[in-house]
């Protein structure tokens, strides 16, 4: 069975970009190009007639670069005041870009008790939906001003995956700096290889992403394992791909070999409150 070749038909898309891949590394100024070409795609993803959702990080960094700080805050307060400032830069950047190419844009905020508590959980779930309806495009972020999670996490792999599951996506697409999931670090291990296709997460997969101490071990292919665990128990495909060439979006919607696909499968017995908090998705 080709599997990417069944990305075609993909109708409702999680799209996961970090702040990395959205700010300039030598200014910490926004990356406008970058931004403008996400937007662009997705709003083109929506006249194909797909609903996406997209998780943007990016707050905390336009926030840093408003207040003109020289180092990245340390404080949880001082990080939650960039948030504060950013997110709403960031929302009225996002807003513009899609209203140019006559796409609404809405920003959605949460935090990780709309999982553990269930009228929250029942209103995050039936504002994303009617927006969806509507032909909105929802923009995700967790609340960093009034929570601690996302930032003490570092990223929002996670939250991307909590989204697709409870819109019951089809697809969850991360885009991040590295072009797939290797068998080992690739910057450490010239051998390392890349998969294109991952059946089911195994015991070896998880030892591979927590095996190295470098940034691609502990802060990156963990927290993306730990995503691609929730997305496939909850029936969602979940792809990892190269944010630095932002095409591969469509690559990979086309059924080309890009990136790593982890596949679907349903799971009577997952549950999303004992799974998150559990913190079963990082064992």
């Amino acid at each position: 069975m080709n599997y990417r070749e069944q990305l075609k038909n993909k109708k409702k898309i999680v799209i996961k970009i970090g702040s990395s891949s959205l700010i300039h590394e030598e200014t910490g100024g926004v990356d406008f190009r970058k931004l403008e070409q996400l937007v662009r795609i997705i709003c083109d993803l929506k006249n194909q007639d797909k609903d996406v959702v997209l998780v943007s990080s990016g707050a905390i960094g336009v926030g840093i670069q408003a207040l003109g700080l020289k180092n990245k805050p340390k404080t949880v307060s001082l990080k939650q005041a960039c948030a504060a400032i950013g997110q709403g830069q960031l929302m009225m950047m996002y807003q513009k870009l899609f209203m140019e190419y006559n796409h609404m844009a809405a920003q959605v905020l949460i935090t990780f008790d709309c999982i553990t508590n269930d009228e929250r959980r029942r209103n995050a779930v039936n504002t994303m939906n009617e927006l969806l309806q509507q032909g909105v495009i929802p923009v995700v972020n967790e609340n960093d001003t009034v929570a601690t999670e996302e930032i003490e996490f570092g990223d929002n792999d996670t939250l991307s995956a909590i989204v697709a599951h409870l819109i019951n996506a089809d697809l969850l697409i991360l885009l991040t700096d590295i072009d797939g999931f290797y068998t080992d670090d690739p910057h450490k291990n010239p051998d390392a290889e890349k998969l294109s296709v991952v059946e089911q997460i195994t015991d070896e997969f998880k030892a591979m992403a927590k095996g190295s101490n470098t940034m691609y071990g502990t802060g990156g292919m963990s927290t993306k394992i730990a995503a691609a665990r929730i997305a496939t128990d909850s029936g969602a495909d979940m792809a990892i791909i190269d944010a630095g060439s932002l095409s591969l979006i469509n690559s990979l919607i086309d059924g080309e070999d890009v990136g790593t696909l982890f596949l679907s499968h349903d799971s009577e017995d997952f549950d999303t409150v004992d799974f998150i908090v559990g913190k079963k998705y990082l064992m």
